[in-house]
This record gives C-alpha cells, sequence and structure tokens, in this order.
C-alpha cells in the first residue's frame, strides 16, 4: 500500500492536465496501480470477512481502507473527472493515432456517460478522502459486524442467524418453524436501533448524492451504474408487481394446499412460506462431496468448460465452506482480480446450499473467463453479473430433476425451484419498494424503526397478499428487513437479482428451442464481461428485452411452465383440486 501510494502520486503529477494527448499511456500505467489495490484489498476484505469477531484484523482492515480512501481521493479522482469531461474532438484523434486505445472504449465509454453528474476536483477529492473516516461507511461496517455477531436462543443452545434460517427452512415441522421464525424475528427487535441508524445514513446519503449530483430518480445512479435507461428498470418493476405478484399468489395458495395434505397444516404462517414439501424419497442432506459431484455433473451436461473451472475452482481450494462463528453471514464469489475468484459460503448441507454452490461458482466462471478484458473492463454490469451463476443454479436442478425417482419427487423438486424463483424475483422486486419508501421517507427527515416496520409490512402485503388473503398469519415478521445487508452496501441493487433470474430464464427458454450452438453464444457473453450491455449480449439469442412485454413473457416463460407442471403434479397426486 505504501508503493501503491507514491505509484498514485507520481501518476497524477505525470499524467492530470495530459489526457488529451496521453490517454493510453495514462489508463496503462492506471491499471497498473488499480491491480495493486485489488491484489491488498481483496486479500484484507475476504480475510476480514472469515474473522469478524477479530478486532485486530478488522482494525488492519479499517486502516488500509484509510490509506486506500486517502491516496485515491488525493491522486486518482482527477482522473475519471478529466477523462468524462474530455473533448470528443481530442478523444476521437487519439483513437485515430494509436488502435490500442479502441481496446478501453467500453471502459472509456462507462466513465464518460457520467459527466453530467459529477461534481468539481475539489469536492469530489473531498468527498473521497473523508469517506473512510467519516459518513455512512464506518456506521454500515459496524452494522455488518454487528450483524454477524448476533446469537439466537434455540433449543437451549447458541447459533447464529445461518444456522438458525438452515433450521426453520429445512424442517418439516410447522411448529419448529414458526418457533425459529419466532426467536428470528425477536432477535432482530434487539437490533433495530443500529439497523436503523445504518439505513438511515445509508438512504440520507443516497439522498443528498442525488441532489447534488442532478440524479432525476431514486434510481438513476444504479441505472447509470449498470448502463440501463429509468423505463427498462421501471418496466421490469411493473411486470413484477403485476405479473409477478399474481403468479406468487398462485403458487402459496398451491404451496398451502399441498402442505395442508401432506404435513396437515392448518395454519399457513409466514414460517411455512420456505418450508420444504416432505414427500418422495429424496433427503435434504448433502455431504460437501455429494455437492461438489452434482454441481460438476450439471456443469459437465450442459458445458465441460464450465465444469473444468469448477473442478479447479474446488482443487485449488477457493472456496471457504463451513458455517461458522465470527464469519459474514450468506455467501458471495470474490472476483479479486489477478488472484481470484474465491468464494465465500455457510454450506449447512441442504439442498440449497447445493444450489448455492452451483451459483456462485457461476460468477467465479464468468469472472475467470472475463479476466482477459482487463481490470476496468471485466466486471460485468449488475444487469449481467447473475447470468451465469442462475443458468449454473438452472443446469444443476434440470439435471437433478431428470433423475428424479417419482412423481413426488419431481413435485417437491419443482416446488423448491419455485421457491427459489419467487425469492429472487417477486421477494427482491419487494426489497427493491421497502427501498424505495424508506428512502422517500428520509428525503424528509430521520425514519424510526417503527415507520420502516410499518414499511415493511405493507410491502410484504403488496407482493403477497394480506393476513388472510393468502397467508393465515403475517406474525413475527415485523423486523426480518433488519438482516437485508444489501439495503445498507449497495442502495438499489436488489432488482438485478429478478432481471438476472428473468433474463436467464428467457436465455434458457432459448437453449431448449435451439441448443445447438449455444454454449459457445452464452460463454461469448461471459467472456466480454463489461463491453457489452445486456441489450447487445443477449441478441445472438434472439432476445429483444426493448420489447414492451418482454418482462412479462419472461415471467411467463421461467414460472409458467414449472407452474404448470406443479399444479398438474399435485392434482394427479390428490394433493389439490
Amino acid at each position: 500500500m505504501s508503493a501503491v501510494e507514491k505509484a498514485c502520486e507520481g501518476f497524477k503529477a505525470t499524467y492530470e492536465g495530459t489526457l488529451d494527448t496521453s490517454l493510453l499511456a495514462a489508463i496503462e500505467t492506471y491499471e497498473g496501480i488499480e491491480q495493486t489495490l485489488t491484489t491488498v484489498l481483496s486479500y484484507m476484505s475476504l480475510s476480514a470477512d472469515t474473522r469478524l469477531m477479530d478486532d485486530a484484523v478488522q482494525q488492519r482492515k479499517g486502516a488500509l481502507m484509510q490509506q486506500y480512501g486517502q491516496a485515491s481521493g488525493n491522486y486518482l479522482t482527477w482522473f475519471g473527472l478529466e477523462l468524462a469531461d474530455m473533448a470528443e474532438s481530442a478523444l476521437e484523434a487519439q483513437y485515430a493515432k494509436d488502435a490500442k486505445l479502441k481496446n478501453y472504449k467500453p471502459y472509456i465509454d462507462e466513465v464518460r456517460r457520467s459527466a453530467p453528474y459529477n461534481l468539481s476536483k475539489e469536492v469530489e477529492r473531498a468527498l473521497t478522502v473523508r469517506s473512510s473516516f467519516t459518513g455512512k461507511g464506518k456506521v454500515i461496517e459496524f452494522y455488518g459486524n454487528e450483524l454477524s455477531r448476533l446469537q439466537f436462543d434455540l433449543d437451549g443452545k447458541k447459533v447464529n442467524m445461518e444456522v438458525l434460517l438452515a433450521k426453520m427452512t429445512s424442517s418439516k415441522d410447522t411448529m419448529v418453524r414458526r418457533q425459529c421464525m419466532k426467536t428470528l424475528n425477536d432477535g432482530l427487535k434487539d437490533f433495530e436501533r443500529i439497523c436503523a441508524l445504518s439505513l438511515n445514513m445509508a438512504a440520507g446519503s443516497w439522498a443528498i448524492e442525488n441532489k447534488e449530483r442532478g440524479f432525476k430518480n431514486l434510481r438513476s445512479s444504479r441505472n447509470l451504474s449498470n448502463n440501463l435507461p429509468d423505463d427498462v428498470v421501471d418496466s421490469l418493476l411493473a411486470a413484477v408487481a403485476t405479473t409477478g405478484v399474481d403468479y406468487c399468489k398462485k403458487y402459496y395458495t398451491l404451496k398451502k394446499q399441498i402442505l395442508k395434505s401432506t404435513q396437515g397444516l392448518e395454519t399457513f404462517t409466514w414460517a411455512d412460506r420456505n418450508a420444504s414439501i416432505d414427500i418422495g424419497s429424496g433427503e435434504d442432506n448433502y455431504s460437501w462431496e455429494q455437492a461438489v459431484e452434482l454441481v460438476h455433473k450439471g456443469y459437465n451436461k450442459f458445458s465441460p468448460t464450465m465444469a473444468d473451472m469448477f473442478t479447479k475452482f474446488v482443487d485449488e481450494k477457493r472456496i471457504d465452506v463451513p458455517a461458522q462463528d465470527g464469519k459474514r453471514g450468506g455467501a458471495y464469489c470474490s472476483s479479486a482480480y489477478g488472484s481470484g475468484p474465491f468464494q465465500l459460503l455457510n454450506f449447512t448441507h441442504s439442498a440449497r446450499d447445493v444450489a448455492t454452490l452451483a451459483h456462485e461458482s457461476g460468477h467465479a466462471v464468468h469472472f475467470e473467463l472475463s479476466y482477459p478484458q482487463g481490470i476496468l473492463q471485466f466486471h460485468p454490469p449488475l444487469t449481467l453479473a447473475e447470468t451465469a451463476s442462475i443458468f449454473g443454479e438452472m443446469i444443476v436442478f434440470r439435471d437433478l430433476l431428470e433423475k428424479t425417482p417419482s412423481d413426488e419427487d419431481r413435485l417437491a423438486m419443482i416446488m423448491s425451484k419455485v421457491d427459489d424463483i419467487i425469492n429472487s424475483v417477486v421477494r427482491q422486486c419487494s426489497f427493491d419498494k421497502f427501498e424505495e419508501k424508506v428512502h422517500t421517507m428520509r428525503a424528509k427527515g430521520t425514519v424510526t424503526p417503527e415507520e420502516m416496520s410499518k414499511a415493511w409490512r405493507e410491502c410484504t402485503e403488496e407482493y403477497y397478499g394480506k393476513e388472510g388473503e393468502i397467508f393465515d398469519s403475517l406474525e413475527d415478521t415485523s423486523h426480518l428487513y433488519a438482516y437485508v445487508s444489501h439495503f445498507h452496501n449497495v442502495a438499489f441493487y436488489v432488482y438485478a437479482y429478478a432481471f438476472g433470474d428473468l433474463l436467464v430464464g428467457s436465455l434458457y427458454g432459448a437453449y431448449m428451442k435451439q441448443p445447438e450452438g449455444f454454449e459457445a453464444k452464452l460463454l461469448d457473453l461471459l467472456r466480454a464481461g463489461g463491453t457489452k450491455d445486456f441489450v447487445e449480449a443477449v441478441e445472438p439469442f434472439g432476445l429483444d428485452p426493448k420489447s414492451a412485454t418482454f418482462w412479462s413473457d419472461a415471467l411467463h416463460a421461467h414460472l409458467g411452465g414449472l407452474m404448470a407442471e406443479a399444479e398438474e403434479l399435485s392434482k394427479k397426486l390428490g394433493y389439490s383440486s
């Protein structure tokens, strides 16, 4: 870090004010700096996320982030601002002079799109320099660390949230599920003030940034970073709020009937939402070795290239597997450009964990395939970032579905898959709606925990129906918003899950219609990284996201077929009428 700080200082001294004639050399130098910074900060972040209770590690991470903030603000911030403001004639002259510069055109275009929203050099520098010392960052970091430390009393034992959530999902006993839900919600009630402080900081910062930079709508800043027009995102959210909600209510009505027939369930509560359908001979308990074999076989059936890459990730021990105290919850894949990819899992031996392994390994494949684009252009936009991951899940699901020994097993698998799709599409868009409500309130003043709980309830009812319509009880749901870290870390990120899931549903439909040559097209899409927007990326598959009915068509294609088969099987087995 000390060496790279000197390099940053030299970079500013050499190139500031000269980009009209030296852009290629400046970009190449900037790439080298970014590579070193990424190596250091990726290593530190990955280490810290497995040792959240180690104060020394967290302090070390904080110190490095402060050092990075100082170097970036003082010596790097100017670069993007000058590149964004460069005269088009000067840029075109350099393109004509050196064809190599055109390799960076996607990056250059991305930086220049921000020009209308940039502030002065002095202000941008001050914001960057101060960010690691003051403002939302430290509060959000505190929220994340405290969330990871939460312990819940389950059957006389202290467990972390990942274990509690796994128990609630996997249990075949509704009373156990409801006790887990109550335990979770009660524990989060005690956490509400920390959550509210952090979310107020995140939403407040977003509001003032939008105002100062002149963004038109709440999501405009995020949409810009995703290279998406506001109306495309609005169209997605509208389709999910109508067609998606219709499917959601239809699905949970069916699930309620099946649980009543198979488990004697009389009251359908929120704790039963993700309950496993306990029929057939399948067991929801997989060893790590079984999970690896299942993902490899699923990938290999579709793409030997992806399967070989997955095997390499496992063999090189690039996956942190066990769920343990002091480790960040959930799962993610770090690109760690130049050294990565690396995955963090919390593996508790369930079928969902197998799906998570397939999902995160898809991200890993995507990163490795796109690395040749270089550190400035390898990372896909959020709109395409979930393509390989969700496709990886779909591959494994379809492979396992073909091997089911009975109608009961097939129905159980399909219902589990629809659970996942509803969670990725409808639930994530309900999250987006909750963010919208909180951010709108925050623009007028501080939002209290009670107001957050009220907004959460309103969104739940809007997307799942009021209490008594589908779910007989929405008890013990008041504070579930408190563990959704995306609200704090990346505002309005969550719609990307719905975007990715529906896009992959459309891609899978295209694959089923024309499998010949599909793998090569998909690998080409993944190799493109961030050099193509989603319209250009999916054009080879015959898809037109600009169509007014694209998202509703995607919902029908993605959910419609699975729902129809689930309803048919349920009737055949006598679980529903």
